[in-house]
């Protein structure tokens, strides 16, 4: 199982590489983008959101590319957003380019946050 400290290697490392680079989302289906209007989440809001993320959203990773793309792993990490529990998939992306977010929706199942005090 992944350390906390990795965890937290990790979010640093995204933070950082999205204030440099910025953020590349990749979740624009239709339901997606209406569930995000739904609970008026703009693209500027899910910027905040991302910067916000901590170790206790941590969900899963790093996991690998399991499409053969050879891209970077994938981390998995949820937060309650206006009541609703958001998933989000996250990758650092290539060296000097942008992060890159893969899912960012309303959760489709119920989401165990192994480092969330209560739920270890």
């Amino acid at each position: 199982m992944v350390k906390k400290d990795e965890v937290e290697k990790f979010l640093s490392d995204f933070k950082t590489k999205l204030e440099i680079f910025d953020v590349h989302f990749l979740d624009e289906r239709n339901k997606n983008t209406q569930a995000l209007a739904d609970l008026d989440i703009t693209h500027i809001h899910r910027i905040d959101y991302l910067k916000k993320l901590k170790m206790e959203n941590y969900l899963s990773g790093p996991n690998k590319d399991k499409l053969g793309f050879n891209l970077s792993d994938y981390w998995e990490f949820g937060m309650k957003v206006k009541k609703t529990d958001v998933y989000i998939k996250i990758r650092l992306g290539k060296p000097n380019g942008k992060v890159i977010c893969v899912s960012f929706h309303p959760a489709e199942r119920k989401m165990k946050y192994p480092f969330k005090k209560g739920e270890e």
